[in-house]
């Protein structure tokens, strides 16, 4: 299955995130398929930084968001495109019938 989780980087005690997308067999710091953003906790207020459309893409390809990558995509807005382009699809779907 492919997830889109986050990666830690940074040094000790000054913790930095990549979202990446990714194996779920993989491991927490292990090689990704693609980096779609970071997120950075450490500054006040957090900074957050995601291609939204690759981020769509995956997710419309089947990718599952982790707890914590869910939380920050839906904060930018990810989630909210998603549901509204699965909404349309099926829309279309049932004007056809």
């Amino acid at each position: 299955m492919v997830r889109i989780r986050l990666t830690r980087m940074g040094k000790k005690k000054q913790p930095f995130y990549r979202i990446v997308v990714v194996d779920s067999r993989k491991r927490r710091d292990g090689k990704y398929i693609e980096s779609l953003g970071f997120y950075n906790p450490k500054v006040d207020p957090a900074v957050m930084n995601v291609d939204v459309d690759r981020a769509v893409d995956w997710i419309l390809k089947g990718a599952q968001p982790s707890e914590s990558a869910r939380k920050i995509l839906s904060k930018l807005g990810v989630m909210k495109k998603v549901h509204e382009l699965k909404l349309k699809k099926v829309s279309e779907n049932v004007k056809e019938e």
